[in-house]
């Protein structure tokens, strides 16, 4: 069973920086990013990166968020620079690929809390 897990959430001030992180167990991903949900609101897509290397980022984020992964740790990180209020959520490391299991197939984190005190 493919397990991702994620690291590296927190508290911290508006204008500072987090950094995230989430190892995959096993598995070969095509795509791997990170979602958030904030408290009343839907999970929404924050940053994608492809297997080559293309990214992918939610209008809100781009030029303060910083998306990276290593094919051969199977990890990807997430560098949040600039962060604000709007940053708070529950963020979720995602990865579509092949497990154990042969199939493609989606897989999830368990979320990290991510807060940003004003």
């Amino acid at each position: 069973q493919v397990q991702l897990v994620e690291s590296g959430g927190g508290l911290v001030q508006a204008g500072g920086s987090l950094r995230l992180s989430c190892a995959a167990s096993e598995g070969i991903f095509s795509i791997m990013g990170w979602y958030r949900q904030a408290s009343g609101k839907p999970r929404e897509l924050v940053a994608l990166v492809l297997s080559n290397g293309l990214t992918n980022y939610v209008d809100s984020v781009k030029g303060r968020f910083t998306i990276s992964r290593d094919n051969a740790e199977n990890t990807v990180s997430l560098q949040m620079d600039s962060l604000n209020s709007e940053d708070t959520a529950v963020y979720y490391c995602y990865a579509v690929g092949t497990g154990p299991s042969g199939v493609p197939q989606p897989y999830w984190g368990q979320g990290t809390q991510v807060t940003v005190s004003s």
